[in-house]
Formats: structure tokens, C-alpha cells, sequence
């Protein structure tokens, strides 16, 4: 399938999906989001497929926010759907995803662009990198889920800060919060996501995929019972039975 916004290439169990709209800093607009809701749905069928990385094209932008220009007319109803929609096409999908989604942040992230990051499983970034919520300068606040998932990851003293200031921070700002998981230059920023993605692609997809949602609830009352279940039922399955056999006959697992 060929799409008009963003680049696909498969590195053996690794998918790599670039936000190709450089001309606009690769903001979001809803083609783009339709494409990567597309490419998701088609890589989370693919068993081959271990780990899926997200970034963007160039030197200068992850995502810089969402594509204003689409929505600035909007009222009540049609804002109300568009925020409704797009967790549903895609950020809630990358947050639910059956095979972990690393976030390599080369640049601005701001508005739905951190949104994006913050729905992914990690984040990487580069040195370059200036994250940030500006939405309270539109008068808006931010609508894809910032306001629920950076005080998972921050805390909601440092969100409210960042949220109410609408501040840029810098990378290692962002890394020393909590908010990217490391901080690389920008040539080695992919390269570094890729030797992640493939570390994990060693590991039982089976129960990578069980560990994610589990850790999804840790908020939430489900969360331990999600755990409990999931560990009972990963003893009934191929991964489990592999993993321990290779364990004890002291060689690497083949999943």
C-alpha cells in the first residue's frame, strides 16, 4: 500500500514509519493520522513484526503539532469529535498496541507531535529535541491526550507547569523528568531506537503483548488482577513452554 504522508520500511522484525511532511515540519493533519492509523492496523497483523518505531523526516521535527489550519473554524461538536476520533485512530491505538512502539523524537515535538510521543511505548530523542504543550496560547488545551498522559510520566506538579507555561524544554530537560527515556545526537538517534527495537524483537512477542496491557492498567484498579491473568495465561502458550525449555537446557530461546 502506498500513502502520501509517511514512509514505511521493514528492517527484518523491525517497522520503521517516518511523518514525512517536512515542508509543514511534519505537523499533523487528518490524512496523516488516517495513514498511520492504516499502517498500525496492517503491522499489527504482521507476526513477523516485533517492534514498530515512530519518527519524523528531516533534521528539525518530530511532529510540530497538530495542522491548526484544519480546525480553526470548528465549533463545539466538530472539536469534540475530532479529539474523540483521533485517540481512537490512533492514539489510543499506539497506546494499546499489541507490539511495543518506540518514539524516536529527532527535533520539535510540540502539541499533537508529544502527544504522539507520549502515546508511544518509549521515547527517544535527540540532542536537538524541544518538546512542549503550546495549546493554552490558542486558547485551547491540549485535545489527543496530553492532559491525561504527561502526568503519568511527569507528575502533575511538572505538568501542570508545563502545560500551564506552555514552555519548550529541552532534551535533556525532558530526559531528566522522566519524559524521554534517553538522549541522543542526531545521527545516532535511529541507529540507538533500532538496537533497542531489536534487543526487544529477541524477546517472547507473546508476552511483550501481555505486558502491555497490563502495564496500561497499573492505574487503575484492574491492574493487578490484569497482571494475575495475564501470567496464568502465558503458561499455556508456546512462548512460555520455549523460553523455559531453553532456559533450562541452557541455550537462547527461538520465538
Amino acid at each position: 500500500m502506498s500513502y502520501q504522508n509517511i514512509v514505511l520500511e521493514k528492517e527484518e522484525k523491525l517497522a520503521i514509519i517516518t511523518i514525512n511532511r517536512p515542508h509543514s515540519l511534519n505537523a499533523l493533519n487528518a490524512q496523516t493520522i488516517s495513514e498511520l492509523s492504516s499502517v498500525l492496523d496492517n503491522l499489527a497483523a504482521e507476526n513477523e513484526i516485533r517492534a514498530v518505531i515512530i519518527t519524523g523526516s528531516g533534521e528539525k521535527s518530530f511532529v510540530a503539532g497538530a495542522d491548526i489550519k484544519e480546525f480553526a473554524d470548528f465549533g463545539t461538536s466538530a472539536a469534540e469529535d475530532l479529539a474523540r476520533q483521533g485517540q481512537k485512530t490512533l492514539f489510543n491505538k499506539i497506546e494499546d498496541f499489541n507490539k511495543p512502539v518506540i518514539a524516536a523524537v529527532n527535533g520539535f515535538a510540540l502539541g499533537g507531535g508529544l502527544e504522539l510521543a507520549l502515546s508511544c511505548h518509549i521515547r527517544y530523542g535527540s540532542d536537538n529535541a524541544r518538546l512542549g504543550l503550546p495549546e493554552v496560547t490558542l486558547g485551547l488545551i491540549p485535545g489527543y491526550g496530553g492532559t491525561q498522559r504527561l502526568p503519568k510520566l511527569v507528575g502533575k506538579g511538572l505538568a501542570n507547569e508545563l502545560i500551564f507555561s506552555a514552555k519548550m524544554i529541552n532534551a535533556e530537560r525532558a530526559k531528566e523528568i522522566g519524559l524521554l527515556n534517553d538522549v541522543y545526537s542526531l545521527e545516532d538517534l535511529l541507529p540507538k531506537a533500532k538496537e533497542l527495537a531489536n534487543v526487544i524483537a529477541q524477546n517472547s512477542p507473546m508476552a511483550i503483548s501481555k505486558a502491555i496491557k497490563a502495564i496500561n492498567l497499573s492505574d487503575s484498579d484492574q491492574g493487578f488482577e490484569s497482571e494475575i491473568t495475564a501470567f496464568g495465561e502465558l503458561f499455556e502458550m508456546e512462548d512460555k513452554k520455549e523460553g523455559v525449555s531453553a532456559f533450562l537446557e541452557k541455550r537462547k530461546p527461538s520465538f
